[in-house]
């Protein structure tokens, strides 16, 4: 299994978990945050915005939807932008089900 956890633009995080949704992956964590990366800061008001707004979906998939997933989400969430985001993907030794109390 792997973790893929992709960092992406607040206006598009929903379409981006809709689609996955769409190709078959169940369980998705989203998890609204603030960000700075290389991008421009947005100037509002004349004032400089530090961070942008941003959000973290987390979802864990067999190794044999990874490249499917990542494909899905650099597609809907590619906006042309320098700040479009980041994917990582990564091993997930174990894991378990807290209500069974099973390794699954």
């Amino acid at each position: 299994m792997k973790k893929v956890e992709a960092i992406v633009q607040s206006k598009v995080s929903k379409q981006v978990v809709n689609a996955i949704r769409k190709i078959g992956v169940e369980g998705v964590t989203l998890i609204q945050s603030l960000g700075q990366g290389e991008g421009e800061r947005l100037e509002i008001g004349g004032q400089q915005i530090e961070f942008n707004s941003t959000d973290v979906i987390l979802t864990v998939v067999p190794d044999s939807k990874v490249k499917e997933v990542v494909s899905e989400i650099i597609q809907v969430a590619y906006t042309g932008e320098k700040s479009d985001g980041k994917i990582f993907v990564s091993d997930i030794e174990e894991s378990y089900d807290i209500s069974t109390k099973e390794k699954s």
